[in-house]
């Protein structure tokens, strides 16, 4: 991604926050690299350079900064700009791709050659994807080593490292110090309780909290989910075990404060990126609300929810089988379905706080069910066994490395599922910004004006302008002009 030094300059020279996480500062005269906003003396112009992501400076030979902490800074939107291969093998390194994989085999999932891969990592980022891999490996270390008391050699493998040697060489490298010497420094912030891992995920402001709360507490599911103004909980389940996390923000902090209640194990960082994903904390408001505001229509909405986020899904599957459920019916009514549907195909869970009391029901454990006994269409029971189905055979092994439009078509060849939920499917499950469902009444409402609804092409020319950020446009007119939204 190109960056402009002039003006980059200029967002250090005045602390600007809009630009924490969005570049970071390599100093050559002290082999540090920092945030924007490093509260340090600003050096010359002459002696930095300026990359895109973290991963880039480190290699490039750049420790990070003591004072700063550029590890900490919110998630990078260093996809912006760069091609669609590039922001897809992102969205799959985020996701752990590359902890018991090779480029080659990531390459293969998105359709490209390795060195190809490569090439577009470096024209876009100026880090490999294994150098970005590595830099969010020993960047939830960092976390782990300042915010738990967890030994580190736990905390090598919880973050991924093949060996504690590795580990102790990246962390140096990183930052300077083992990761003991850091550990006597740190005032092991994070507070939580004694049996629960409590880590800080910082994001870019403003963030649009009680909007998400809302939206997700109209979809939680009884036993499964319990959303209240101030916190979002769930259950899961890992391979070391069962438990449930919590989620809430912290006050006059940009960050939430998440405490997971489940077993120690190496899980543990997919389990912080399956959370940022439910909240979208690697959006750029700023940038998003710019685009969308050049627009009469989205502008009021836009303006009046600060911080817009589309909410995610903690699992692909379960966000699916919930839009099936939702379809042709209201959000209570699919709510109520989505309970009964774990209350008799969903696994129990032991001593988890009141409201959480069921896993989501597997693919397998649906796959075959009687869900039509459960008080629905036999046609829409017949499409989530399908779903089902497909999901357990690994047919359906939709985790981002399809572009939009493939995954669509994928989804759509199943029988029961057709443009609106393989949209919404994409917009929620997978994170897709710009998908759109078109035909969802509630936006065609919205589009009308106060008329007759517009038809699902004209909604989907109508939002042609708002590319690549249309699925933020559309929660932006479902709560902007109070339609409800899709279930």
């Amino acid at each position: 991604m190109e960056l402009d030094r002039d003006r980059c300059y200029e967002a250090i020279l005045a602390r600007d926050r809009r630009f924490d996480g969005r570049f970071f500062v390599g100093v050559r005269t002290t082999g540090i690299f920092c945030r924007p906003i490093c509260p340090a003396r600003t050096p010359l112009l002459r002696n930095v350079q300026f990359y895109s992501c973290a991963a880039a400076a480190l290699s490039a030979g750049f420790r990070a900064c003591r004072r700063c902490r550029p590890e900490s800074a919110p998630g990078t939107p260093a996809w912006l700009g760069s091609s669609a291969i590039v922001a897809r093998a992102l969205r799959l390194i985020e996701g752990g791709a590359l902890d018991g994989a090779d480029v080659e085999q990531l390459a293969a999932r998105l359709g490209v050659g390795a060195r190809q891969l490569r090439r577009l990592f470096g024209r876009h980022l100026g880090a490999s994807p294994a150098e970005i891999a590595r830099a969010r490996r020993v960047h939830f270390a960092r976390a782990l080593v300042d915010e738990t008391s967890r030994p580190i050699t736990e905390i090598a493998f919880a973050a991924g490292f093949a060996s504690v040697r590795q580990f102790n060489h990246a962390f140096r490298a990183s930052f300077g110090r083992a990761p003991r010497e850091v550990r006597r420094g740190s005032a092991g912030r994070a507070a939580g309780a004694a049996d629960a891992l409590a880590l800080r995920l910082p994001y870019r402001p403003p963030f649009d909290w009680d909007g998400l709360a809302r939206f997700l507490a109209g979809r939680a599911i009884a036993g499964v989910e319990r959303v209240t103004p101030a916190s979002y909980a769930r259950t899961i389940e890992l391979a070391s075990g069962v438990g449930w996390i919590e989620v809430m923000p912290l006050r006059g902090e940009p960050a939430l404060l998440l405490r997971v209640h489940a077993p120690w194990s190496t899980e543990l960082l997919g389990v912080v990126e399956r959370v940022r994903r439910i909240f979208d904390l690697a959006a750029d408001p700023l940038a998003i609300a710019d685009a969308l505001g050049a627009s009469a229509t989205l502008r009021p909405h836009i303006a009046a929810r600060p911080g817009l986020r589309v909410p995610g899904a903690w699992d692909g599957f379960e966000l699916g089988v919930r839009a099936i459920l939702g379809q042709q019916v209201s959000v209570r009514g699919a709510s109520t379905l989505a309970a009964r549907l774990v209350r008799a195909f969903g696994k129990p869970i032991e001593s988890a706080p009141a409201g959480l009391s069921h896993l989501f029901p597997t693919p397998a454990a649906l796959a075959d069910a009687d869900i039509a006994s459960l008080g629905m269409p036999r046609s829409r029971a017949d499409a989530i066994r399908g779903f089902a189905a497909a999901f357990a055979r690994g047919d359906l092994a939709l985790d981002g490395a399809l572009g939009l439009d493939d995954t669509v078509a994928k989804l759509t060849t199943l029988p029961g599922i057709g443009d609106w939920t393989a949209q919404y499917f994409a917009m929620r499950a997978l994170g897709e910004p710009d998908a759109f469902p078109a035909s969802d009444l509630g936006l065609r409402k919205a589009l009308a004006g106060g008329g007759a609804p517009v038809s699902a092409a004209q909604a989907e020319r109508m939002s042609t302008p708002w590319r690549p950020w249309r699925s933020y446009a559309a929660l932006a007119l479902w709560q902007g002009l109070g339609v409800q939204g899709p279930a």
